[in-house]
């Protein structure tokens, strides 16, 4: 098949466009700049330069590669602060991504006659109600109000799985990745997260009893070709086989990264530093389910669990 990654140079495009190139597709990538597309052209794919906020420019993008797929892989996640409390703030145009960015994709995709159309959606925790069971499944609704620090977030991103999954033209999934982890992302030997455990500086809030859902970044690649090819249109979680209460993740975390085991910091005294939204983080979020991935999609994670991953995937 003929296939268009918006995003083709980022953290999850890099890893499908060798896979999808291996299994015969015809490979294109979108990217912002030309230096982007000696990346492609490395990996066996046709790059093209496009601003995702620009509908012309996406509109003549997807035209260009004719694709039978679109994978809409349009993020702006570095350099982020690391501030719970100014969540919204980092993810602005990661925001404008899923909003603006989706409708001129799926615009541009229905102009060339796309047949599936998959996006990137976020399954990690914090998005699901924070009643009942510890671990969600894709029928679970989205939490009313996960805060005012991430309320901008949560409507983008509500935004992007109700356009996708609505289009009644062309087949629409939904794929939630968990916490990326693994070379060059936060929770990892060498990003952010790892730098702050290693230093002593990221606490386990109250009992730590929130759970999230991880994902090593290469199982995101794999699960995403493998969505390019297999199941139903509708929404999956990818995610490992076993949801991490934070009081568990944490202190293996930070052994492998060279840090001590965390301090704890009872709610009352980090909810002026971090927030609502970053107490609910660490206490009350909930974990998700891949079954329904695993079963639809045929895909299985090689890093089971966070806890095989932490030792030996991280870089």
């Amino acid at each position: 098949m003929r296939i268009f990654i918006a995003g083709g140079t980022g953290a999850v495009g890099v890893r499908m466009v060798p896979l999808l190139v291996a299994a015969g597709h015809e490979v294109f990538g979108s990217t912002r700049h030309d230096a982007g597309c000696e990346v492609l052209a490395g990996m066996g794919a046709t790059g093209i330069v496009m601003d995702p906020l620009d509908a012309q420019s996406v509109h003549d993008a997807v035209a260009k590669a004719e694709p039978e797929v679109v994978v809409h892989q349009l993020t702006a996640l570095g350099g982020l602060s690391g501030n719970l409390k100014k969540w919204d703030q980092d993810f602005a145009m990661t925001n404008r991504l899923r909003t603006e960015g989706t409708d001129h994709l799926l615009a541009a995709s229905r102009a060339a006659g796309v047949r599936r159309f998959i996006a990137q959606s976020f399954g990690g925790g914090w998005t699901y109600e924070r009643t009942g069971g510890w671990v969600k499944d894709e029928s679970t609704p989205m939490i009313a109000d996960p805060g005012k620090e991430a309320r901008g977030a949560l409507a983008a991103i509500r935004h992007l799985e109700e356009a996708v999954t609505a289009a009644s033209d062309l087949e629409g999934l939904v794929l939630r990745y968990g916490n990326f982890y693994g070379p060059g992302n936060a929770a990892s030997r060498e990003g952010a997260i790892g730098e702050l455990l290693r230093a002593g500086k990221m606490p386990v809030v109250g009992g730590g009893t929130g759970v999230w859902s991880f994902v090593h970044i290469d199982d995101v690649g794999a699960a995403t070709a493998a969505a390019v090819e297999r199941g139903a249109p509708g929404i999956y979680n990818i995610v490992d086989d076993e949801p991490a209460p934070v009081n568990q993740w944490m202190p293996l975390l930070a052994e492998q990264v060279g840090g001590r085991n965390p301090m704890r910091l009872p709610a009352w005294l980090a909810r002026p530093l971090i927030g609502e939204f970053g107490v609910a983080l660490m206490t009350s979020v909930r974990g998700s389910s891949n079954a329904k991935a695993k079963r639809e999609l045929g895909w299985t994670p090689s890093y089971a669990t966070w806890r095989e991953g932490f030792r030996t995937g991280i870089g």
